[in-house]
């Protein structure tokens, strides 16, 4: 490690990285660690405002503290530390290195020990033709030892030669690769277009499968279709023969995986041939060309088209705003008309947002390219389409997306028996008459009942409501004008008479289990008001388990029916516990009117006073008080009221859930209504 301390440095956020620590923790082992007998290694070099420290003494300083979370630390330092060179140059040293470590695979490694005159031989021996690394390596000069020993150290760290290929090129980000960086694609997406290329090649049936990637650097899909393929499928790629970096990295890269590649001729026009089975891959923009306008894309995708016969496929990544939203470039609006127009357009996806690290708000598309409909006039052709915007690419999603996509190329009669999750067939036709977005906006599928289950439901919704038990009878009341006056008094003094009684609510200890059912209920501010009362829909009921409460409470008390929950915070508000055994949460209370003697109040009457008060000086609100025979038959009457108010809020669940079920179902398809039938 001193070795590769001398010539490498790491940053603040690297060490973070390293020792799989966040990277504030490195700054306070920077500032706790100075007066100790181990001090944290001082900055060797500041670039562009960013302190770089000596590798090695970070290394030694994380084995001596036992610092970090990664007890490999010293040996996966080469996997994160980098020359000075690779911070001023990062697109020379990143090219640099993955030369030597596609070196190292192909001549079997190591390369430590080998002079600069020694790897050029090594060089020029595995690339005479200066194809891919020749010329990188010979750029190093007399750094050439130094670098190809760090090579060694990273694919020692890294376990294989693949490995610290990939390594580097996770580092994209941080190291400043700007056409690797721009143009990467999440995980989840590189794994849909990949699976969906394999599942396309699976269903050729032309024995060794061959995938084709012709744009300048493109490699991820690659990469991951070699991956999911079986070890003994023997896949053959074609890729750019291009002398751009971009193209020099893909190429290193695929050797290094083992790839068994052929080069394909591209003309400067974009075009080129295949001539054989096989199945494009392609992610635009690519790597070697970041900034490709829309009109370039869609010319490139027709490039594929064009020389596309009826034993290839193909998938295709690139911005929606590319491949299905609106266009507003005229020349780039009519090539993908006549793209669609060549039939060869079998499928289109609008995939969600986050799928482009470096544009987290960019939407991607997809295409299915496949041969035409030949048997089917073109006016009848069919497209198959579908968003996935709000859908998030969980392996599940993948998998059912992919199912649907490869059904894609089929007949109409295979598309038809198929269950599609995500997609269906539009007329080709319509697509083309759409001025706007190919792939309208799909209102998101819930999880719910099946069709049979929802048509049950209904039916026992429409016999409930038409039972004549559940209409209204006629109210037994009858009202008149009284002859008494207006009577209030005030909390404190209804208190102190005895009528009221006040109990304080329990401050609950935090972490207290919460029982399902069977505990005692939890009254709080957030259950009290207008929306909490019987037969009104409030929160959620908590509950807690009688036992725990007795364990961590003793002197709590629960609530009696009738009993007034208040409270002052956030405004006054409060609720009749009718059934009682509740405990009360503070800063939630209770006002209990006694049963001997209520001078005149009425726990309906002092909780609507309570909603009602404008103060939170609660023992000075005015509380309005019933004579006793008035308050008897008042009580009756709001006990038949409240048992009405039950009855037709039931009632209104049920309409509402009908409402819900029946536009839910009909719209889907599911269910069918028919209101021309006579029930008398």
């Amino acid at each position: 490690m001193k070795q590769q301390g001398a010539a490498l440095r790491i940053s603040l956020a690297e060490i973070a990285a390293l020792a799989q620590v966040k990277r504030p923790v490195v700054s306070m082992w920077r500032s706790r660690s100075r007066a100790t007998s181990t001090p944290f290694p001082e900055p060797v070099r500041v670039i562009r405002g960013q302190q770089l420290f000596d590798a090695g003494e970070v290394a030694t300083w994380l084995e001596s503290t036992r610092h970090g979370n990664n007890p490999q630390a010293a040996a996966d330092m080469a996997a994160f530390a980098r020359g000075d060179s690779a911070r001023t140059d990062p697109e020379a040293a990143f090219a640099a290195q993955t030369a030597l470590v596609t070196l190292h695979r192909l001549t079997g490694g190591p390369l430590a020990g080998l002079d600069r005159d020694d790897l050029l031989d090594a060089a020029d021996d595995a690339d005479p033709d200066d194809e891919f690394l020749y010329s990188e390596i010979e750029g190093l000069g007399r750094t050439a030892p130094a670098a190809a020993a760090h090579a060694d150290q990273l694919v020692d760290a890294a376990y294989s030669p693949a490995a610290a290929f990939e390594q580097l090129l996770g580092g994209r980000f941080r190291a400043g690769l700007r056409g690797q960086a721009e143009t990467a694609l999440a995980q989840r997406a590189v794994d849909l277009a990949a699976r969906t290329a394999v599942e396309l090649a699976a269903g050729n049936g032309t024995g060794r499968p061959v995938f084709v990637d012709s744009t300048p650097g493109g490699s991820d899909l690659l990469v991951k279709v070699l991956n999911l393929l079986p070890e003994d499928a023997d896949p053959l790629v074609l890729t750019r023969d291009g002398r751009d970096q971009a193209s020099r990295t893909a190429r290193r890269r695929l050797l290094v995986h083992g790839a068994r590649r052929r080069p394909l001729a591209v003309s400067d026009g974009g075009q080129f041939t295949v001539g054989a089975p096989a199945v494009h891959v392609a992610s635009y923009p690519p790597p070697g060309t970041p900034d490709l306008a829309a009109p370039d894309i869609l010319a490139d995708i027709e490039n594929t088209v064009l020389q596309m016969d009826d034993s290839q496929r193909g998938v295709v990544m690139a911005p929606a705003a590319v491949l299905t939203d609106a266009l507003d470039d005229a020349k780039a609006a009519a090539a993908r008309s006549d793209l669609l127009r060549s039939g060869r357009v079998r499928a289109i996806v609008r995939l969600p947002a986050g799928l482009v690290p470096a544009k987290a708000r960019q939407a991607l598309g997809l295409w299915v390219l496949g041969p035409a409909h030949a048997s089917v006039p073109i006016a009848e052709r069919w497209t198959m389409v579908a968003d996935v915007t709000d859908t998030p690419l969980t392996a599940d999603a993948v998998q059912d997306l992919v199912g649907d996509l490869a059904v894609s190329l089929g007949t109409a009669g295979l598309i038809r028996a198929h269950a599609m999750r995500f997609a269906r067939t539009v007329p080709t036709s319509r697509l083309l008459a759409r001025r706007g977005a190919l792939v309208r906006h799909a209102v998101p599928r819930r999880n719910g009942p099946t069709a049979a289950e929802q048509a049950v439901r209904a039916d026992q919704l429409v016999a409930q409501l038409n039972d004549p038990a559940a209409v209204p009878a006629p109210l037994p009341v009858r009202v008149s004008l009284g002859h008494g006056a207006p009577n209030t008094e005030m909390v404190d003094v209804l208190l102190s008479q005895g009528h009221l009684r006040y109990v304080p609510g329990v401050r609950l200890a935090a972490g207290l289990p919460v029982a399902d059912d069977g505990g005692a209920r939890v009254l709080g501010p957030a259950d009290l008001g207008r929306g909490a009362g019987k037969g009104r829909r409030g929160p959620a009921v908590r509950r807690i388990d009688r036992l725990v409460l007795a364990a961590n409470h003793p002197t709590a008390r629960l609530t009696e029916p009738g009993d007034v929950v208040f409270a002052t915070v956030p405004t006054p508000a409060a609720t009749v516990d009718a059934e009682g055994g509740a405990v009360v949460e503070y800063p939630a209370r209770v006002l209990r009117v006694s049963g001997a003697d209520p001078g005149g109040l009425m726990p309906e009457l002092l909780a609507a006073d309570i909603n009602a008060a404008a103060s939170k000086d609660w023992r000075h609100w005015a509380l309005r008080l019933v004579p006793h025979a008035a308050a008897q038959q008042l009580q009756h009457v709001l006990g038949l009221l409240e048992q009405e108010r039950g009855a037709a809020q039931l009632r209104l669940d049920r309409l509402t859930e009908l409402t819900t079920l029946l536009r839910d179902g009909v719209s889907a398809g599911g269910l069918a209504v028919d209101a021309t039938i006579d029930l008398t």
